[in-house]
């Protein structure tokens, strides 16, 4: 046995001995569920292949969504579950030759109606006491919290859903808010464009050009210019208001202060999501986490899956050259998607005892 495998399998009975069931998931997994929850994005990161009588398959990138699809067939609540095996991602760009495409995984997920917050400090308070003795820095966040800021920006639907989906992807998410509110060089570019297309015929323009379509029908191209034009009538969201959510996405500081001065902010938007993380400090502190020093990063978890949509944590290693230990966090959505509109609340976390092993032994 590995030292990573050892590692598994000691925090897999740590994992038992908290409550939680064992499961498996097979290591072959139906591409249709991950593309409809990610859409094509999901190849750049999964391995797919083709089974004769199955179709399009995936080598299994994570636990969590057949973890989730088995409890939705007939687990009962409060459940516990927890689980080991190899997971699978692809690896571009500058990472590629860095990150392991194939490594280990053990995890924990709880599913509970009552207490959200007592249930993001049950889960986080585990992750502490199987890693504490090792040099990691513990970092918190809040998907929610950013959520609630773009549902609370003066601007169309269209555009805020057009943010939200993008809240993944960081850079992409800044570029757009600097150009719905009328700044930076994709503003003056969609200006350009939109003054473009009101003066010459639009299918035959974005044909020819190929500006931000590609190749599509002729009834696409109009339907993308109609967008545009419409989307070209929408006043600016107002630059306050782009101010205060990158001062947001910039926050980091103690949790206990982080959200003093969120509050400080009087953001009516952020009002419920605010109480939320409210009532989880104080389920923390109950479980010997002491909020004034737990570190607090407004953008953390912005690139991890993008299942998650309330708490978030992981548990980072001082070496820059490796990956996150330990992540996790809230997946309400993802619940109702995979119980086709029965949600049950959930949150979790997985470990990688690969990098613990790399780490040496605890101080």
């Amino acid at each position: 046995m590995t030292e990573p495998e050892r590692l598994a399998a000691s925090l897999l009975t740590d994992m038992q001995a908290a409550g939680a069931v064992p499961v498996a998931a097979d290591i072959l997994q139906p591409a249709e569920t991950l593309l409809d929850l990610y859409g094509e994005d999901i190849r750049a990161r999964a391995f797919v292949t083709h089974d004769p009588a199955l179709g399009e398959m995936m080598l299994r990138p994570d636990f969590t969504v057949p973890v989730v699809q088995a409890h939705m067939t007939g687990g009962a609540e409060p459940a516990r579950y927890c689980y080991a095996g190899p997971v699978f991602r692809k690896q571009t760009g500058a990472r590629a030759g860095m990150r392991a495409r194939e490594y280990l995984q053990v995890g924990y997920e709880l599913f509970a109606r009552d207490d959200p917050a007592q249930a993001d400090a049950e889960v986080f308070a585990l992750f502490s006491r199987l890693l504490k003795g090792y040099e990691l820095r513990p970092v918190t966040g809040d998907i929610g919290i950013l959520k609630a800021a773009v549902a609370g920006l003066q601007t169309s639907p269209e555009r805020k859903a057009a943010l939200l989906r993008h809240i993944w992807r960081p850079r992409r998410f800044r570029a757009l808010l600097e150009r719905m509110g009328g700044h930076g060089p994709l503003a003056e570019a969609r200006a350009e464009l939109v003054a473009t297309l009101r003066r010459a015929p639009a299918a035959r323009l974005m044909q020819e050009a190929g500006q931000m379509v590609g190749l599509r029908s002729e009834a696409e191209i109009a339907a993308r210019v109609v967008r545009l034009l419409a989307d070209a009538e929408t006043p600016p969201i107002p630059r306050a208001q782009v101010a205060s959510l990158e001062a947001l996405l910039a926050l980091a500081a103690p949790a206990s202060e982080a959200l003093a001065r969120m509050r400080a902010e009087k953001w009516p938007a952020l009002g419920p999501a605010l109480d939320r993380l409210d009532a989880r400090l104080r389920a923390l502190a109950k479980a010997g986490i002491d909020p004034q020093t737990l570190p607090f990063e407004a953008s953390f978890g912005r690139t991890t899956m993008e299942y998650y949509d309330g708490f978030v944590f992981g548990f980072v290693s001082l070496r820059e050259d490796l990956p996150p230990v330990a992540t996790g966090g809230r997946y309400d959505a993802l619940t109702a998607v995979l119980g086709q509109g029965r949600a049950i609340p959930a949150v979790g976390g997985v470990i990688r005892p690969e990098i613990l092993a790399k780490l040496g032994a605890k101080i």
